[in-house]
């Protein structure tokens, strides 16, 4: 059983849309807990692969990749590229850009019902 904040923290990552990004923080105020961060990294972590989330689309609060440089920043950084996403010489992303802005409800996908 998926308890409440788990099912709610699944729910946003899975609305981020391509091109946009979140952070582990306000993954954590949209689902609930404004300092539940941590476990949204943990949620992360553990159901990324059985949940099919994008989990390349939520960083930390200053616009940078958590995962260090060889275990995950590149895998992160290209896939985010990908979508459009740009990084500053400083490897940042601009979140006054990219900073997805979501709607006041969120509908739960039908999957984690």
């Amino acid at each position: 059983m998926i308890m409440p904040f788990t099912r709610k923290v699944l729910q946003v990552i899975k609305s981020i849309p391509q091109g946009k990004v979140l952070s582990y923080g306000r993954v954590a105020a949209l689902a609930g807990n404004p300092r539940g961060a941590r476990q949204v990294s943990r949620i992360l972590h553990s159901m990324s692969g059985k949940h099919d989330l994008p989990w390349h689309r939520v960083v930390n609060s200053m616009g940078k990749i958590s995962l260090p440089r060889g275990r995950g920043y590149e895998l992160q950084r290209a896939l985010l590229e990908s979508e459009g996403v740009c990084f500053s010489l400083a490897h940042t992303i601009d979140l006054n850009t990219y900073l997805w802005q979501p709607p006041d409800t969120i509908k739960l996908p039908d999957e984690l019902m």
